[in-house]
């Protein structure tokens, strides 16, 4: 793991006092459902969705990939979608890149594929927007996890999921072209990377 990254999360790791209560109830039941299938010794997928799987969801996406690897979880498998089809949002990519991370697009389209490394040794994170319902995504046995309101109040349910929660996080967007821009990218991009840190460390201590 490249040592911006690893220090980053290091420092969370002494942090999950500021996750609030209500939060980590909902973490645990992810956590829960993870044991579930390391018990039966079976894969995890997560698919992480908001309503243009531009911003959070692709946080999320990308910040439980590095929380399992930080914390030696194996057989983890991280996606994200939506219910549009937009693209990466440049400020979202441009928070993770002050965290440490290397994000390179594959093409010069409307919606490309970007590849997110957080560490030599492991395969990059492939991002891009993309329907919930992808090919790419799996299609049945993963957690449908919910990031914005939006997305929770208009999919009540996710075909093929074998848990569906919601865990919701405020839109940076509101936030585009004001001197608070970067600053609340940042603070959204810290505040998921701690909640899947939290979400990890109960798997990796229990």
């Amino acid at each position: 793991m490249y040592t911006t990254i690893k220090n980053y999360c290091d420092k969370l790791a002494t942090e999950f006092e500021n996750i609030p209560a209500e939060r980590k109830e909902i973490l645990e039941k992810i956590a829960d459902y993870i044991k579930k299938k390391n018990a039966e010794r079976k894969p995890t997928n997560l698919i992480s969705i908001c309503t243009h799987n531009s911003r959070r969801s692709h946080f999320a996406q990308v910040w439980a990939t590095v929380a399992s690897s930080y914390y030696g979880i194996r057989n983890i498998y991280s996606f994200s979608g939506g219910v549009e089809v937009t693209a990466f949002n440049p400020n979202a990519i441009a928070a993770l890149e002050r965290v440490g991370f290397h994000i390179h697009a594959e093409s010069s389209s409307e919606n490309p594929i970007y590849d997110v490394q957080f560490d030599e040794q492991a395969f990059p994170v492939l991002c891009f927007s993309k329907l919930y319902s992808d090919v790419e995504n799996p299609q049945k046995e993963f957690a449908a996890i919910m990031v914005c309101d939006s997305a929770s109040q208009n999919c009540p349910f996710v075909p093929g999921a074998d848990l569906r929660i919601s865990l919701t996080f405020e839109d940076p967007k509101e936030f585009e072209g004001t001197p608070q821009q970067n600053e609340k990218y940042d603070e959204r991009c810290k505040e998921i990377a701690a909640q899947m840190m939290y979400l990890f460390s109960k798997i990796k201590t229990n």
